[in-house]
């Protein structure tokens, strides 16, 4: 059996977050395409594509757990580990945000999600003092 999270720092305003999930998921999707279902029909015939067929929590964590979390995952060859390095939100340029985190060392960067996949012990290991991600991050700015 196996478990899929995603864990979104918690300090980021909720539009960030959001990104940061999708990105995460996304690239979780395409490193793992047998995840998702069958496509699926409506009673009125519409085809639907197929979606994750499990639970897929959207996990909180502080920048801190976040590198933890990271670290400690990076130890388990048999997870998954795709993870969103907070710089990815300097910047709309992939190039220059790949040479940001290629002049950064391992141990300072921070991340603005992570997902893992892999057997459901390990991965519930990793995450067991995580919580849900809630309402109550920091809010974007209020436009002027």
């Amino acid at each position: 059996m196996t478990r899929t999270v995603i864990v979104v720092d918690r300090e980021l305003p909720t539009g960030l977050a959001a990104n940061a999930a999708a990105v995460v998921a996304l690239s979780l999707g395409a490193a793992l395409p047998h995840l998702p279902g069958g496509d699926f029909t409506d009673a009125a015939g519409e085809t639907h594509r197929g979606l994750i067929p499990f639970g897929l929590p959207v996990l909180g964590a502080r920048p801190s757990e976040m590198a933890r979390l990271r670290r400690e995952a990076g130890e388990h060859r048999d997870v998954v580990v795709v993870d969103f390095p907070a710089l990815g939100h300097t910047t709309n340029d992939y190039e220059e945000f790949q040479q940001r985190v290629a002049g950064s060392p391992a141990e300072e960067l921070l991340y603005a999600g992570i997902g893992l996949h892999g057997p459901f012990p390990v991965v519930r290991e990793l995450t067991r003092r995580l919580s849900l991600l809630r309402d109550g991050a920091r809010r974007d700015p209020e436009p002027v």
